[in-house]
């Protein structure tokens, strides 16, 4: 189809990239983003609809007569936005409800994956604080606490020691610090090595494994502090060499795709699984995410040549074809600029500069996440504000590039972490 009309829900970094690949497919005619930022200007159309109104999007998508539905964020699909827009007719890239309790639940996820056959952590799954603490006193190792739902990147405690796992089971079970996300809880053993972030385009049966990446989730330098939904990230990442990319094709997502199928839950969309990758070499799955990850999007978009409306399209309407999207032999580097107080509390309304100037940086481009117009102005408005992407032909020359783009650019509190791609780069 030439002229696709797409409509992106969300209105983070993710779905800017996303909009703006879009729109450079030759198949694609029109991109518009619900409820999109303050980047979302021509050629992209803002629609001032929020990612969380199942309802509305989808009148919208049906009347407006979109072609195509690309669901960023998890939460939408979880409440059932894509098989909202499949009743009325939409092709929506996105998985249905059923499929996104890969995400929505992490005791189902670790469920499919031992059923699967697939290596993860050993685990346990709890509603009982006194079952809960007696599991963690019997694993040699302090183990790491998980909320069972939906937290925004928060549910998650690894922990120093056991009464620090204990502590958190409590917290979660008991005083309900996650509330109905944290009513049951999964605990699993700690894995230790690296983490590696591979995606896979899916369309229920076939399926396209994307450059392997890795990002920063610690907020500063040397992967210290706390933790925060992304700092940067890069790709490919050296560390999932070939072999170990189909290894992960191979024992990762060909049993996953085969067991969502058999329990009636086939899976279409962006199916994300954190890896970890031990000392020796060997994989395990930490999580599957239903999407696109956020900053690893704004890599992988920059990663990728051939048509990426008609691949998406092709994926919700289930006829993939796996050779469809071509690797580029680029390397691309994202460098995420934060707003005062992030991950805590963070200040909104500080004025952004240097956009222009970044912009013109040879192979960089200004994605938005936290932004929004205020009048002429450009203004903060979230916890991650904008992330500066670049690619090159070496990765250490598109983290340069990334860094002299990200100089450009001031507001009030800013921060950044200036050592993304320190895994791969020494210096």
């Amino acid at each position: 189809m030439v002229g696709r009309r797409v409509l992106v829900v969300g209105g983070g970094g993710r779905e800017h990239a996303l909009a703006l690949r879009l729109a450079e497919s030759a198949s694609v005619g029109h991109v518009a983003v619900a409820p999109g930022n303050g980047g979302t200007v021509a050629p992209l159309v803002p629609v001032p609809i929020a990612a969380d109104r199942v309802d509305d999007l989808t009148s919208f998508a049906v009347r407006e007569r979109y072609d195509l539905v690309v669901v960023g964020p998890e939460a939408p699909l979880v409440a059932g936005l894509s098989d909202a827009l499949a009743a009325r007719g939409v092709p929506t890239f996105g998985p249905s409800a059923a499929a996104a309790r890969l995400e929505g639940s992490k005791a189902y996820m670790k469920g499919v994956a031992e059923r699967a056959g697939i290596a993860t952590a050993a685990f346990g799954v709890f509603t009982d604080a006194d079952e809960a603490a007696r599991w963690i006193r019997s694993r040699p190792a302090p183990p790491v606490v998980k909320a069972d739902g939906l937290c925004a990147g928060k549910g998650v405690v690894v922990a120093g020691d056991h009464a620090e796992a204990e502590a958190a089971a409590r917290s979660m079970l008991v005083d309900g610090a996650f509330g109905a996300a944290g009513r049951t809880i999964v605990i699993e053993d700690r894995l230790e090595g690296a983490e590696a972030s591979v995606h896979a385009i899916c369309d229920g049966e076939r399926f396209v494994v994307l450059p392997p990446v890795q990002d920063h989730k610690r907020i500063f330098e040397g992967d210290r502090g706390p933790n925060t939904g992304g700092m940067g990230a890069y790709g490919p990442a050296p560390l999932v060499g070939k072999a170990l990319e189909a290894r992960v094709a191979r024992e990762v997502f060909e049993p996953a795709l085969r067991q969502m199928a058999a329990e009636g839950a086939p899976f279409r969309g962006a199916l994300f699984a954190g890896l970890m990758i031990a000392p020796d070499g060997e994989p395990a799955l930490l999580e599957f995410n239903v999407r696109f990850g956020d900053p690893e999007t704004e890599v992988l978009t920059a990663l990728l040549d051939g048509d990426f409306g008609d691949v998406l399209a092709a994926a919700a309407e289930g006829r993939l074809d796996p050779t469809a999207l071509v690797r580029s032999d680029r390397h691309a580097v994202a460098v995420v600029l934060a707003a005062h107080g992030y991950p805590g509390t963070v200040r909104s309304g500080d004025a952004i500069s240097g956009l222009d100037a970044a912009a013109r940086i040879e192979g960089a481009r200004v994605l938005h996440a936290g932004t929004r117009r205020d009048g002429e102005r450009l203004v903060t408005a979230g916890g991650r504000v904008l992330v500066v992407s670049a690619t090159a032909a070496t990765l250490r020359a598109a983290r340069d590039r990334a860094y002299e783009a990200a100089a450009c650019i001031r507001f009030d509190g800013m921060q950044l972490r200036r050592d993304i791609g320190h895994r791969a780069l020494v210096g």
